[in-house]
């Protein structure tokens, strides 16, 4: 089935009290992730929700929330860490900053996937150009990070228009296939579905 074909069956679905959103399900086969990492940040044309991101800078900011240097100790506390790390979809650093928001922050926020790196999250200089052209960038990356040999992300929401779910999917699929060794050769088969649907399997283009 092609992926136009599957959102129509989708939308035929029982409605929900919320926007679900649409994800892509994308099974791998000859992938040992003990020798093979799989990381990758992938640049989608069109955002799906909006990211409530929170920035480790060396001042305050009148357009994201702020941790500055000072702050960091008070994280030493489980509770302000979690809460922290629950509050935010996204975190930016100041590159300078890096090493330290590494050893205070790394063993919470790197497993979540919300870790500032060279790729998506380091600002040069603190400026408020620069942060408003990080944050559109990280409003319209997707970061990939295989722990098991499935990949399953958000493509897009039942608001999009088809178009932009369809020009989403075109492009974290060719993003996950230039993230893996052997290309299309590791992709056993894709599927998408919605939040509260089962999964249909589709064909890429």
């Amino acid at each position: 089935m092609k992926i136009n074909e599957a959102i129509t069956q989708l939308r035929k679905e029982k409605k929900r009290k919320f926007s679900q959103t649409l994800d892509i399900i994308v099974s791998l086969k000859g992938i040992d992730l003990r020798r093979d990492s799989i990381n990758a940040v992938i640049n989608i044309p069109n955002k799906i929700k909006d990211k409530k991101v929170c920035g480790f800078l060396n001042s305050k900011s009148n357009i994201i929330d702020v941790v500055t240097k000072p702050e960091f100790a008070k994280f030493k506390d489980k509770k302000e860490m979690k809460k922290l790390v629950d509050s935010y979809d996204f975190f930016i650093a100041s590159a300078p900053l890096m090493p330290l928001v590494a050893t205070t922050f790394g063993k919470v926020l790197g497993p979540t996937g919300k870790m500032p790196t060279p790729q998506l999250g380091l600002v040069t200089q603190e400026t408020d150009t620069e942060i408003k052209g990080l944050l559109e960038r990280v409003s319209k990356a997707i970061k990939i990070r295989a722990k098991e040999p499935c990949i399953k992300v958000g493509i897009g929401n039942e608001n999009m228009p088809d178009k932009e779910i369809i020009e989403n999917f075109n492009s974290i699929y060719d993003g996950i296939v230039n993230a893996l060794p052997k290309k299309k050769e590791n992709i056993k088969k894709i599927m998408v579905k919605l939040t509260m649907t089962k999964p249909i399997k589709v064909e890429a283009e």
